[in-house]
């Protein structure tokens, strides 16, 4: 046995006693603004096939750029234990992002592990769709329960305009119809920029709508330090609404959800599909905000705009008990005070912000 993994099982006798632990009702864990901690992202590679704009401008992200090497990235236990304890607090849902999560090589296996832990209401995975004909089955088999879909247009000359020249808009229409073939639930998301893809809107309604899948429209963030923001080049979310509309009538869903990120729509004519709007720039949703985030590294930010992040790694690989690491989480998330998005006009601009291709959206 190896040096490092002798020092990561031995020391640490609780590790071998995570089941008894998942056993015992979460703990109820709230920050500065009380509110809750029950959704987990976890970024499982910084790397993508894609150079979105809004994300990884080509210009920065280029044929030099320096990844993580893979042996600082988490590793699958490091990933199904941290799980593990933050269920102990109450997340009960987790997303895996990137990046472009689907690179990561062992994703079938971190998939089939985090469902046979039978802790988690909810696993999805965010992706750019380009590599599910591969893969789409074998999530699902996997215990995958939902997918979303990067799709900022159907039109060739701008999805490729906005993915840097990297677009594969055709793997990405396949990938949408294999996980429908597959029966995962899908939904899309899309990111709308003044003056790029504004023409793509009821395009991709429509097509949303056809396909029967819900679709998020998500205002540009300033998400990042390199996607060189500008608010002028801000669509709201009021005028994706009334545009949509206009052409097809929207009425507001019942029941909205504590914490949920999109203001959602259903149709008039009763199309079974359904609308949302994420509205970060315009709207912000910090009062509710129940997220928190691991990058690519390990380190835990409570805050998708949030200068720097708590290193878990170390912790991780230093030893220490399933039960410290619990209570040092949940000192974090206590502590937690984070509402970029409402204090947004009152930031300085120079405040720095972790890449989304690091941090996971």
């Amino acid at each position: 046995m190896s040096q490092f993994l002798q020092q990561k099982i031995a020391p640490n006798k609780e590790f071998g006693n995570m089941a008894s632990m998942s056993e015992k009702q979460p703990t109820r864990v709230l920050d500065q603004m009380s509110r809750p901690l029950r959704d987990l992202r976890i970024s499982l590679t910084d790397r993508c096939n894609f150079r979105c704009t809004y994300c990884m401008p080509k210009e920065i992200f280029g044929a030099n750029y320096q990844f993580l090497p893979r042996a600082e990235t988490l590793r699958q236990d490091e990933i199904i234990r941290l799980i593990t304890l933050f269920n102990h607090l109450g997340v009960h849902k987790i997303r895996l992002t990137g990046g472009e999560p689907l690179l990561r090589r062992d994703i079938i296996e971190i998939v089939q592990r985090i469902s046979d832990l039978k802790l988690i209401n909810d696993l999805a995975i965010t992706t750019n769709g380009s590599l599910l004909p591969q893969y789409a089955a074998q999530l699902k088999n996997a215990g995958l329960n939902r997918l979303t879909v990067s799709l900022d247009a159907l039109d060739p000359q701008i999805a490729e305009s906005i993915s840097g020249g990297k677009s594969l808009l055709p793997k990405t229409l396949q990938g949408v119809e294999a996980a429908l073939e597959a029966s995962i639930p899908i939904k899309l998301n899309c990111v709308i920029q003044k003056g790029v893809n504004e023409s793509e809107i009821i395009p991709l309604v429509t097509f949303s709508r056809e396909k029967q899948i819900p679709i998020r429209f998500i205002e540009y963030m300033d998400v990042g330090m390199t996607n060189q923001w500008n608010h002028k080049e801000v669509v709201p979310s009021s005028h994706i609404k009334k545009l949509i509309h206009d052409h097809f009538p929207l009425i507001p869903s019942e029941n909205p959800l504590f914490g949920e990120t999109a203001t959602r729509f259903s149709y008039l004519d009763n199309n079974p599909g359904e609308i949302g709007f994420i509205s970060s720039i315009t709207q912000p949703f910090c009062s509710d905000c129940t997220r928190a985030r691991i990058s690519t590294k390990g380190e835990l930010f409570t805050c998708l705009f949030a200068s720097k992040g708590h290193d878990l790694k170390t912790l991780l690989r230093s030893g220490m008990s399933d039960q410290s690491l619990i209570e040092h989480f949940q000192n974090i998330w206590h502590h937690r005070k984070d509402r970029y998005s409402e204090q947004r006009s009152s930031t300085p601009s120079s405040q720095t912000k972790a890449e989304m291709s690091y941090l996971g959206g």
